[in-house]
This record gives structure tokens, C-alpha cells and sequence, in this order.
């Protein structure tokens, strides 16, 4: 009989404050095992970075890759915050350090191969001789990376054309998958090959894992408040006996030697690292969540600009702080931390008075956001350019809005996957800007200014 141990965390999000906390535990975790001469696995499931945080901006996510190195990690899939957050060329590079594997069966060059830093699926073995297959699958965001100049496919079709490989090479099978729970449960149920998934995506966490069939799904949660550990017990032949799954809370694991002092200097790192000048403001610009301030307006005027399109809107709580005196990149990710990118929709006039009117809604302004890539708390209210309300006259570009006209709207990303204006937004085409956020907007917009 033997004992496969495997620790998984995902959609950590940079949140770096809790990794000293989460590296020391893993270091321990492997000394134990190692003296118990038990096999050991350690897998990350995607949305290890995010833009937010300094340290990841500044390094472009590969200081990130370095703290996976340090805990000896033996694979990785990818998230959307990899995949559709970077640039080509910085996702390109992201893995060229990496000492552990990134597994993605769904990710290809436009040329239809891999690229060299992705492996399908790659079969590991225990000191015991037992096989354990291990693939990885991502969240089908086809258009935002074929923008980007990658290209996604299904992932459900890559999955039925790997298994059959796998099973002929694996005693075990596992899926790394950044998916989400409901994709998780409807492949462990039309998959029962599959012995364990490994989630994330929805930031969904199962305390004791959860069985569909007898695939085990475990998940960590989000931003590593949690660490996964799954136990599998497998025969002389090689079958799996037992499954179990825990998870350890991050706040009561044993505090890390010089916890504090390791936080505070990856945030030091990448705040010195962004410390390049943008420019200097003559007068303050404020933000307000209520009211129309300078500075809304001039980002909500740069997104058209940049655009080029008849009108914009934005909300307010994109600006989460004011600017004042000499402007750094630094001060840009502060207050604009949110990896949301300028979208473009073509709608008739009636179409978009059906928008604006909604927008006016109050309730909106009050609403609390969590997730879109939105980083701030409440939504604010909405902010427009070329276009103004008198009483219920609608002027676009100082002439009164025609029910008949095309118009074209930039907008912030966030409003166009189904959330926001379901009437018409859900069924335009849109156009997205990649791989700009509304901070190099905003950073264009400054420099062009001064």
C-alpha cells in the first residue's frame, strides 16, 4: 500500500500576504513526507498572478514564477489572469524560468501547435512505480486570446482526445482545471476515468472535497485563504482505495519567520520597480463616487479618444484615489489597479438611449461589484463623454440623438459580459482593445496633456 499526497492552492491573485504563511507550510509539509518516504505532488490551478499587485506588474508576473520555484511546485495550469492579462510576449516568457511543468491542453499557437513552455498532459511516477497522468484545461475565453494572438479551443473535446492516451499511460488520472464547479461536476460525471479534479476559476472552496460519482473534486478558494491537500491510498495493483480531501485555513497555519518583513518587501520591490515618473499635475485631480469630478471626465473622454469612437461612459469607481504633484506608474496601478480593458459596441440611437437611461439608474451608483476585473468596491456613477442629458432631451455630440443612427460607445469591458444592460448589451457585437488596461489610457491620456 502507498500514500500519494497532493497540495493544491488557486486563484491566489497575488495576494502575497498570505504566501509566507502558505511557503513555510509547504516547505514542512514536504520535509514530513519526504522522511516518511511518501510521494509528494504540488499543483497550482490558475490565477496565480494578478496585475494588481506591484510586485506582478512591475516583474510582469515572472517574480510570481519565482515564488512557485521556491515552494516546488511540480505543475501548473494556467487562469484567464495568465492567459488574456499579459501581453503575448510577456505570456510567452512568463514560464522560461519555471522549474516545475505547465500543463494546458487547450492552448495553441495560431499555427496549431504548442508553445514550447506547454505540455498537454504529463505522466509523473511515484517511487512506487504507480503512473499518475496529470492534464490541465482552461476557462474558453476564444476570442480574447485569438485577440491577443493565441488561440483556445474547447476544452471538453481536447479532454475526449487526450483521455484515451492517458489512460493507456496513467494508473491514475488528474485534471488540473481552471473551469469553474459547475464544468467540474459535469466532467466528473461524463468522465469517470477521471480520479481527481483539481479546481478553481469560481473561487469555490470544498472543505472535504466533493464526490460526483467517484471522481473527488477538491478546491481551495481564492487568493490563498486555503490550501488543498488530497490523500489517495492505492494498492499493490496499483487502484486507488481511498480518496480524502482537507483543507488547511491560511489564518491558522503557524506564522512565518519574518512574515511581515517578507510582505512588505515584495510590495517595496515592485512599488521602486514602477517608480518611473508619468508627469506633473499643476492642480489635483480628484475623484468622487457621486459626483463628476475633472478627472472622471477626463477618463472617460481619453477612453473615446483612444477609441475613436461618437460618445463613452464610464463609472466613477474605477478611479479608486486622487493624483496630485508628480504622477508615477506606481500611482496609476493604485488607483486604477483594475485589469479591465476599453471595449467598443455599434448601436442604434434607440438602442443606446435604452443604455444611457438605464445608466441614470440610481441604484446603480450604490451597487457593490465583485469580480469582472473590477477592483473597487462600489460601481459609482457613470461619467460620459459627447454625450449629455437636458431634461429628457438626449444630446450625442452637441445634436440631438437619432433613433435611426448607428453610434459607436466605448465603454469598460466589465458592462459587456452580460451583468449590466441586458436588454442590449448581451446581443452586440463587441470590439475589445487588447492588451491595453484603462490605466495606459489613462497614462496616454497625461503624458498627451502635459
Amino acid at each position: 500500500m502507498e500514500n500519494i499526497h497532493i497540495y493544491h492552492t488557486n486563484d491566489v491573485h497575488s495576494h502575497i500576504e498570505n504566501w509566507p504563511r502558505i511557503k513555510q507550510f509547504l516547505a514542512d509539509k514536504h520535509e514530513d513526507h519526504q522522511q516518511k518516504d511518501e510521494d509528494v505532488f504540488l499543483f497550482d490551478i490558475g490565477d496565480f498572478i494578478d496585475r494588481w499587485h506591484p510586485f506582478t506588474e512591475a516583474t510582469k508576473g515572472k517574480g510570481n514564477i519565482d515564488l512557485l520555484n521556491e515552494s516546488q511546485y511540480t505543475a501548473v495550469t494556467i487562469g484567464n489572469n495568465e492567459g488574456v492579462n499579459l501581453p503575448y510576449d510577456d505570456l510567452n516568457t512568463l514560464y522560461e524560468h519555471a522549474h516545475f511543468d505547465v500543463l494546458l491542453a487547450n492552448l495553441y499557437q495560431p499555427n496549431e501547435g504548442y508553445p514550447t513552455w506547454v505540455k498537454p498532459y504529463k505522466v509523473y511516477q511515484t517511487k512506487k512505480g504507480t503512473r499518475v497522468g496529470v492534464i490541465g484545461l482552461t476557462a474558453h475565453f476564444a476570442h480574447l486570446y485569438g485577440l491577443l494572438g493565441w488561440k483556445v479551443t474547447e476544452p471538453i473535446n481536447e479532454l475526449k482526445k487526450w483521455l484515451e492516451p492517458l489512460k493507456a499511460e496513467s494508473d491514475i488520472i488528474i485534471l488540473l482545471s481552471h473551469l469553474g464547479l459547475n464544468e467540474d461536476e459535469s466532467i466528473a460525471a461524463e468522465f469517470p476515468d477521471i480520479d481527481v479534479i483539481f479546481g478553481s476559476h469560481t473561487h469555490h472552496f470544498l472543505e472535504k472535497g466533493k464526490f460526483v460519482g467517484n471522481t473527488l473534486l477538491g478546491a481551495a478558494g481564492k487568493y490563498g485563504q486555503f490550501v488543498g491537500h488530497i490523500t489517495l491510498s492505492v494498492n499493490e495493483q496499483k487502484t486507488i482505495t481511498s480518496k480524502e480531501a482537507i483543507l488547511y485555513d491560511t489564518k491558522e497555519l503557524p506564522m512565518a519567520h519574518n512574515e511581515q518583513e517578507l510582505i512588505d518587501e515584495y510590495f517595496s520591490k515592485g512599488k521602486a520597480l514602477l517608480n518611473q515618473k508619468v508627469t506633473t499635475l499643476k492642480t489635483p485631480l480628484k475623484t468622487d463616487l457621486f459626483k463628476e469630478t475633472e478627472f472622471s471626465r477626463m477618463l472617460s473622454r481619453a477612453l473615446r479618444e483612444w477609441c475613436q469612437t461618437d460618445c463613452a461612459m464610464i463609472n466613477a469607481g474605477l478611479l479608486l484615489g486622487p493624483l496630485e504633484d508628480d504622477v508615477t506608474v506606481y500611482d496609476l496601478l493604485k488607483i486604477c489597479p483594475h485589469p479591465i480593458n476599453p471595449c467598443v459596441v455599434e448601436l442604434t440611437g434607440l438602442e443606446l438611449e435604452k443604455v444611457l437611461r438605464e445608466s441614470k439608474n440610481e441604484a446603480l451608483a450604490t451597487r457593490e461589484i465583485k469580480g469582472l476585473g473590477f477592483r473597487g468596491t462600489q460601481l459609482g456613477i457613470f461619467v460620459y463623454d459627447q454625450i449629455s442629458f437636458h431634461d429628457e432631451i438626449l444630446l450625442v455630440n452637441g445634436m440631438h440623438l437619432d433613433h435611426e443612427r448607428k453610434y459607436s460607445l466605448a465603454l469598460p469591458d466589465m458592462f459587456t459580459f452580460g451583468h449590466f444592460f441586458k436588454e442590449v448589451l448581451p446581443h452586440k457585437e463587441k470590439k475589445y482593445f487588447l492588451p491595453e488596461f484603462l490605466r495606459d489610457i489613462l497614462k496616454w491620456k497625461l503624458q498627451r496633456q502635459s
